[in-house]
This record gives C-alpha cells, sequence and structure tokens, in this order.
C-alpha cells in the first residue's frame, strides 16, 4: 500500500492534510517530529510532508529535524512552519517578517513548477504566519510570492523538494487540492489504492485471523463510531461479539430504542442494553457546575460499564471499542505512541481504560486508522442505515452538556422534545444537510408569554445551529426565517412547558459549538 508521511511540528491542520491526502486515494498517517529517521527510512514512504506549527525554527527550542531527511530521496513538501524548517535545515534566512500575513491573500506564481502546474497565476490563498523566507537555499528556486512575502513557495527539483508558505490543506486556498494532487501524483509518483472496498476485506479478514474462536466485547453507545466498529466486528466474527449499550436516559428521543432495533435486526450478534436512566439522575441531584457534570457522567458511565463487563467477560477474550485514527493523535498516541511534542490533549471517550481487575486478551481498535468520513464510508458499505451512519457529533456526556443548571427528568424531557421537533422540520425542508450539528438546549431562564387568554412564565429554549468543515472554528447557520419560524411555532405548542425560542448566533470562537 502506498503511505504518505505527515511529519507533524505542531501545527493546528495536521489532521486535515492527512486527510486532504486520503481524498486523493493515498494513505497517510501522522508521526511527531521526534521520531527516529530510523523508523521513517524503513517504512518506504512514497512522499513526506511537513506540517505547520506555531513556532519560529531560528528559536533553539523549537520543534526541528535532522536534515538527513532531505537526503532519503523521497520528495518533501513543506507547508507554513514546515516551508521555513526546510529553508532553515538547507542554510536559507528567515525571519521575522515587516508584515504579518493572515488569512486570505492574493498569490502570484512567477516560474514554472510541478507544484503549482495547472494552477492560474494568480489566486487566492490561506495564510498564517509572523515569519518568512528572507532569502532561500541554495538550490532553489522561488516560484511564487504575495505582495508581503518574497518566496510564498520554493523548489528544488533536482531533489524533489518543495514548500509553501501556505496552507493549501484548507478550503480557502482556491487550489489547494490541485496543488496536493500535483504533489502526491506528479511529484511523488502515487496511483491512489487507499479505498474503502478494500479496506473492509482486508480488516475482516485480519480480525477473523486474529480473533480466532475467542469472543469479543465492545461497549457501543449508539455513535457513529461506536455503530461501524460494531458492524465490522460482526461481519469478522458474527455471534462472538457482544455490545453492551449502556443508555444512561441522556440520549435524544426514542434513541436506546433505535440503536437496539438496528443492533438486534440488523446483525449477527449478542446486545446487552443497560438502563440506568434514573441512576444517573440521582447522582447528578443538585449538581449545577458544568464540569462537575461531565465528570459524575463520565465516572458512573465507567462504573456501569465495566459491572456489566465484568459480569460477561468470561474466560479468554477481547476488549473492542470505537476508536478512530483522530481519538489516537488528541490523546496523544498518535500512529505510533507520541504526540508531537505537546502535552495530551485529552482522553478521548472513543477509548476507554480497561480497569486492573478485567483481563483481556487484548484490546481491538478496527477503525483506528480511519477519518471520520471513512468510517461513514464503510458504515455504509457495511449497510448500517443512513439515519445512524450520517448522524451528527454527538457529546459523550449527551444530553447533559445541553441543559444548562441541574439536570432532572423535565428538563431532559424539554430537551429531547424540542431537539425531535427541530430535527423533524429540518428533515422535512432538506436543510439538515447545510448544516454540520443543529440541537436545542434548555437555558435554564423563564419568561413571560401569553397562551390563550392566559399568562404564563416558563422556560425558554435555544437553538443552535452551525457550519464548519472541521469544527475548529464553526459559524452561525443563516437558517432562512419561515424554517425558524415552523420550529418555534411547533416547539411553543408541541412542548409542554416552553413558551419562548431564541436563536444562538454566536460563532465559534467567541464562543463554542456546544453551550457547556
Amino acid at each position: 500500500m502506498e503511505k504518505i508521511l505527515v511529519l507533524d511540528f505542531g501545527g493546528q491542520y495536521n489532521q486535515l492534510i492527512a486527510r486532504r491526502v486520503r481524498d486523493a486515494h493515498i494513505y497517510a498517517e501522522i508521526l511527531p517530529y521526534t521520531t527516529d529517521l530510523a523508523k521513517i527510512r524503513e517504512q518506504g514512504y512514497k512522499g513526506i510532508i511537513f506540517t505547520g506549527g506555531p513556532n519560529s525554527v531560528y528559536d533553539p527550542a523549537s520543534p526541528h529535524y535532522t536534515q538527513n531527511i532531505l537526503d532519503l530521496g523521497v520528495p518533501v513538501l513543506g507547508i507554513c512552519y514546515g516551508c521555513q524548517l526546510m529553508a532553515w535545515m538547507r542554510g536559507g534566512r528567515v525571519e521575522t517578517a515587516p508584515v504579518s500575513e493572515y488569512g486570505k491573500i492574493d498569490l502570484h506564481i512567477t516560474g514554472e513548477s510541478p507544484l503549482l502546474a495547472g494552477i492560474p497565476a494568480n489566486s487566492v490563498v490561506w495564510m498564517s504566519h509572523t515569519d518568512y523566507i528572507a532569502e532561500a537555499p541554495e538550490g532553489f528556486t522561488v516560484v511564487a510570492e504575495t505582495a508581503n512575502c518574497p518566496c510564498a513557495a520554493m523548489q528544488n527539483t533536482a531533489e524533489s523538494l518543495y514548500a509553501v508558505q501556505f496552507h493549501p490543506e484548507v478550503t480557502h486556498t482556491a487550489f489547494g487540492r490541485q496543488l496536493l494532487h500535483n504533489f502526491l501524483y506528479n511529484i511523488c509518483g502515487c496511483k491512489g489504492d487507499w479505498v474503502m472496498d478494500s479496506f473492509l476485506s482486508d480488516s475482516v479478514r485480519a480480525l477473523r485471523e486474529q480473533i480466532g474462536g475467542k469472543q469479543v466485547i465492545l461497549g457501543l453507545s449508539g455513535g457513529v463510531d461506536s455503530s461501524v466498529a460494531a458492524a465490522l466486528l460482526s461481519r469478522a466474527v458474527g455471534k462472538q461479539l457482544t455490545c453492551v449499550f449502556v443508555d444512561q436516559g441522556l440520549m435524544r428521543k426514542d434513541e436506546g430504542d433505535f440503536v437496539e432495533r438496528t443492533f438486534t435486526k440488523l446483525f449477527d450478534m449478542q446486545f446487552v442494553r443497560v438502563n440506568c436512566g434514573g441512576a444517573f439522575l440521582e447522582k447528578l441531584k443538585g449538581v449545577t457546575d458544568p464540569e462537575e457534570k461531565r465528570r459524575i457522567i463520565g465516572a458512573e458511565f465507567y462504573r456501569v460499564f465495566w459491572d456489566e463487563i465484568k459480569a460477561r467477560a468470561k474466560g479468554d477474550a477481547y476488549f473492542a471499542q470505537g476508536t478512530i485514527y483522530p481519538d489516537r493523535i488528541e490523546s496523544g498516541r498518535g500512529a505510533t505512541g507520541g504526540g508531537a511534542g505537546s502535552a495530551v490533549i485529552k482522553t478521548h471517550h472513543n477509548q476507554s481504560a480497561v480497569p486492573a481487575d478485567v483481563d483481556f486478551s487484548g484490546i481491538l481498535e478496527p477503525l483506528g486508522d480511519l477519518f471520520k468520513d471513512e468510517v461513514r464510508a464503510v458504515g455504509e458499505i457495511l449497510g448500517l442505515p443512513r439515519e445512524l451512519v450520517w448522524r451528527q457529533p454527538f457529546p459523550g456526556p449527551g444530553l447533559g452538556v445541553r441543559i444548562v443548571g441541574e439536570i432532572t427528568a423535565e428538563k431532559i424531557r424539554f430537551v429531547q422534545d424540542s431537539d425531535a421537533v427541530l430535527r423533524d422540520e429540518m428533515a422535512k425542508n432538506g436543510y439538515e444537510k447545510e448544516l454540520a450539528q443543529f440541537f436545542t438546549v434548555f437555558t435554564g431562564a423563564k419568561a413571560v408569554g401569553v397562551m390563550g387568554d392566559h399568562r404564563t412564565y416558563e422556560n425558554v429554549i435555544a437553538i443552535r445551529a452551525v457550519t464548519t468543515d472541521d469544527f475548529m472554528t464553526a459559524d452561525w447557520a443563516r437558517i432562512p426565517y419561515d424554517i425558524l419560524a415552523a420550529v418555534s411555532n411547533r416547539i411553543t405548542n408541541e412542548v409542554e412547558g416552553v413558551n419562548r425560542v431564541v436563536y444562538d448566533i454566536t460563532s465559534k470562537p467567541p464562543g463554542t459549538v456546544e453551550w457547556l
């Protein structure tokens, strides 16, 4: 299989670069800049991409790499910090730029380049830098510039070394995909053999060989990742798989029943549902702090889940979870167990630490090399319902982070019923495809209203809807007024105890997508 290495120097777009490479049907993996050169050499990569990063290459404390990586005979593309690093490694001059560039900038191509083939002489790119290459290294030719950046792209074609100061991986760069295609296919010589059909057949075969006749226990949340992992394992080992589904009462309306129907009717497996909403509410009684709510929900889920697992983990068995590639990177594991020289971001909800008193043959992460869009593609091939495969992101603590103040059964009903109305209207109007995420929030506020001839003092529900490519930033969605009017009218008429609906028009930043 063809592979491209994305060598991470701490850039915020490292995952996006790898996704863009995979979009071109070429497998990409991310490794930290601390990875040993010998390990990189033995992998036989077709090409290497240096990511961006927040540092200055002339700072001794910044991430650097041995210059020998440029002598492997493998094409290298440097992006942003990676561009400056390549210049610095080869003796070029990198300095603080007289004028920093951020956002959309006009690029002018000044020379012939296989990297820029098919791209107009003038186009828009996305810049984000305070340093710049004041003097390109010997053997390199500058092939693009902007008004304030004299070296926006450079190349050494004899050694297949290329670098751009801008970010081709983001959608704001008009011809970024063309640039990456040029690098991958024309410079690296890739043919594009990374497709989901082959991943599926290869994974099923490998899982059968690894599992043999042993049992597999999987924690099924009902989200996209764990659901696709369950379907894949079911395809591989059938009734050797037991899925444990903990319904903590904080799911969307009728969601627990939907998950149970899906996996008991469509797949050959053992399905166990644990209904424990009452126990969760008891633990959350009187708690209003968002972080404390998250902690309690996480701890109680962990306890209930592992109590059930312990009761079923008899004999030799594997434990499986729906970990995907970004989970491994965000939790600091990356492709080989390390981050990009930075602190661990979080312990991801898709990765559960196995208690010391539970002994498994091993942990299976059948989706551990896939990004979310690839997971969805596998789910469709496996025959999962579209409404499950394409469901929107759902927080680990469930509706607990969409209820301001203490969580009660009544407040859960407010959110479940109003959210069901919102989803129904979005589906009826076909507008759900336009949005990255949408949901309702119990605000904790009350307002005066009039219903019939009576004054009311009831609850306020907020609608939250955003558009985004990567969830690092998000913009509030411009939902047509007639759709918002229909949603508001239905919520105030159909959800007892609600008399006012508001629309959240805060982008990220300064807000976050979720309220809590």
